[in-house]
């Protein structure tokens, strides 16, 4: 018997409740409710009409997508407001700098050839009114009739040497964004086209027609425009230009950023415990992407929609009680957006409880989509992740026996839609949404993060409505709706059943915990164990945030911890601090946020580019992660207690060990740049 299953059986022999989550959370007169209730094809029919709009932040599109979930709401009988924000590119929200709104009216890319009369068009490439993504997010107005230039990936000087691109139009295999910087600001490029594909999965780079969408940078140095074409058509060019053809192609641009708004739909159902009513649950999701947008992010949005309708109409009629807490829906800008809000209006986000962020949860067996109900980051341990957990381990079984027996209590299949089995997956943290911003060290806020990956047509002109499955939409919905409502109720008599949760929980990440121990030099396995054991505590310890902890509850679970800290074996003593790693730091009250928002680094702006591109600690990859996720989590780990030592430590055991100077130096730039102080 190997050392996980050993700890798991001297643990069942203790008594530990290993299955306790076969039991049901919510009644099950409330499951039946919320199953009977929910609707994939009500979800769909609005995942119509949001693909139909170019969903950029501020843009008309935008708005009227935004019109329609308020009408929408407002229809269910649940109160629901737009919020406006100024973006001007001056503003700052925390740590993101407002970008100005963008908007285009009219762009079109054409090839030329030659005849008697000179040149004349030939075909057209590309247009704004037919396939809005195939322009660029952020493009400027402009006009240009150019030859076209081959610069291969265009991101390095030497994709350059002895090509002239002055006043030429250039074809690149990456995104427009880096692209430009060479290009367009220093070798006078008068626009780009683009054939950059799509992020690397196994599907990456098979299907020749799709056309990702591009992105410009907001605050480039020298405005321009982009064209997004299929990989189909840069191998065309490519094969042409290496022959010597002479490619010519006319753009027209109309477009361009402008002081306006970042806005945000809310809507609420308000508690009904006076005590508890100003406490809140927030279902979250982003409502901006690029027209289709289907999968990301239309389907997250329509189920938070569905969510709420549901929930409305079942308090409405009766078969449900109004929840305890308040219950908050928002469809934000992604990222930006989130962290507007909460910036903003720092009183919500004081209220917030707990959040379940939906970003992609509707893909099709098309889409290759693998559903995830993904916890918060270590930094932020909470029981909360556990519960979302139970709710999908729930819809699995349920789908599983459905699938192989056609029989089940909840099935949860959509009568237009798919009777496969869910399978979701139960990873730890990953950065990529709104939740990042939620899970922050500035608000520290759990969230539930349910979302598929992969897809293999994100950002690209084929994630349609028709690769959405309303089964899958059924079930993130009832799982969504599930969560919340058995959060919004939470009180003391529910504090044994959560024990029993956490334990269950707890005995698989102890397991998962002994694999990656072993693969450890003894003096970081004791420090791995010695964080493992803290977190299952802080697990236990952030019941608080919704309810004071019996007595007898609290002592149930420090027996389990001290079970569990025998038979792993106690740690050895931490060893004093190294001289480099002693200082403490503490986060400052402002700016609030991660470094790294969205199209915008706060650290690069005010530490400087090339400094920041020396930093170690963002270039390091670990065992388990790269530079980005150890960074994101060592601004978290700092809470005024640890030294830079101890936070050291606490990210190595998340990501696997890092050297303790990438991530002093990695400190020094945030205190550099007013992030964090040292504790005197």
């Amino acid at each position: 018997m190997n050392r996980a299953r050993w700890v798991i059986a001297s643990l069942l022999l203790q008594g530990a409740p290993l299955h306790a989550q076969e039991r049901t959370l919510l009644p099950p007169r409330v499951l039946a409710a919320l199953a009977q209730e929910v609707s994939g094809e009500a979800a769909k029919r609005n995942l119509e009409a949001v693909v139909g709009e170019h969903r950029s932040r501020g843009s008309r599109g935008w708005h009227r997508a935004a019109e329609h979930i308020v009408a929408q709401l407002t229809a269910y009988g649940v109160a629901a407001r737009i919020e406006q924000f100024p973006a001007d590119g001056k503003t700052f929200y925390g740590t993101q700098r407002s970008r100005p709104a963008w908007d285009a009216e009219f762009a079109e890319l054409w090839q030329l050839r030659r005849d008697s009369t000179g040149w004349v068009r030939q075909a057209r490439l590309a247009s704004w009114d037919a396939m809005p993504i195939s322009l660029a997010e952020d493009s400027e107005s402009g006009e240009a009739t150019a030859d076209l230039v081959d610069v291969g990936d265009g991101t390095s000087e030497s994709d350059y040497a002895g090509k002239d691109v002055r006043g030429r139009l250039v074809l690149a295999a990456q995104q427009p964004g880096p692209v430009a910087q060479l290009a367009v600001e220093r070798f006078g490029a008068v626009g780009i086209v683009s054939y950059a594909q799509n992020q690397h999965t196994a599907w990456w780079g098979e299907d020749e027609n799709l056309v990702r969408w591009g992105h410009l940078a907001t605050f480039a140095a020298k405005p321009t425009f982009a064209f997004m074409v299929s990989l189909k058509q840069g191998r065309e060019f490519r094969q042409r230009l290496t022959r010597g053809d002479q490619v010519r192609l006319e753009a027209r641009v109309r477009a361009g950023r402008h002081p306006g708004f970042y806005e945000v739909v809310t809507a609420t159902i308000p508690g009904a415990d006076p005590q508890l009513q100003d406490e809140e649950i927030v279902y979250s999701c982003h409502l901006d992407h690029q027209r289709p947008g289907a999968n990301d992010n239309a389907s997250g949005c329509v189920t938070v929609l569905e969510v709420a309708r549901t929930l409305a109409r079942l308090i409405t009629d009766g078969r449900i009680a109004r929840p305890a807490r308040t219950l908050r829906f928002v469809w934000p800008p992604e990222i930006e957006g989130t962290l507007t809000l909460l910036v903003a209006r720092p009183e919500l986000a004081s209220r917030i409880k707990a959040a379940i962020h939906m970003d992609m949860v509707g893909g099709g067996p098309e889409t290759k989509a693998v559903f995830h109900v993904t916890r918060g980051p270590a930094s932020l341990p909470s029981f909360v992740y556990d519960v979302g957990a139970a709710f999908g381990e729930f819809v699995n079984r349920q789908s599983e026996d459905f699938a192989g027996t056609g029989s089940a209590e909840f099935p949860l299949v959509a009568p237009e839609g798919g009777k496969e089995a869910l399978r979701a997956e139960f990873p730890e943290f990953t950065e990529g949404s709104d939740h990042q911003v939620y899970t922050d060290g500035s608000f520290r806020i759990p969230a539930i993060y349910l979302n598929d990956w992969p897809d293999r047509y994100i950002h690209t002109n084929l994630d349609a409505a028709d690769k959405i499955d309303p089964t899958k939409l059924r079930r993130a919905a009832f799982l969504g709706a599930a969560s919340g409502y058995f959060l919004a109720n939470l009180g003391p008599t529910d504090a044994p059943t959560l024990r029993d949760l956490i334990q269950s929980a707890g005995l698989r990440r102890t397991a998962t915990m002994l694999q990656r121990r072993a693969e450890l030099a003894p003096d970081e396995a004791s420090k791995l164990t010695r964080f493992h054991l803290e977190y299952e505590r802080a697990v236990v310890a952030s019941l608080e945030r919704f309810l004071p902890i019996p007595t007898g509850v609290r002592d149930e679970a420090e027996a389990f911890i001290a079970g569990l800290e025998r038979i792993l074996g106690s740690p050895a003593a931490a060893s004093p601090p190294e001289p480099e790693g002693r200082t403490v730091y503490r986060r400052n009250d402002q700016p609030k946020g991660p470094m790294s928002v969205f199209e915008y680094d706060y650290l690069v702006d005010k530490y400087g580019e090339e400094k920041t591109g020396t930093l170690r600690l963002l270039r390091f990859s670990g065992l388990r992660a790269g530079g980005d996720a150890y960074a994101y989590e060592v601004l978290n780990f700092v809470d005024g207690h640890r030294t830079a030592e101890a936070i050291r430590d606490a990210v190595s055991a998340v990501y696997g060990p890092i050297p303790l100077d990438m991530v002093v130096e990695y400190l020094g730039a945030l205190e550099a740049i007013g992030i964090v102080s040292r504790v005197r």
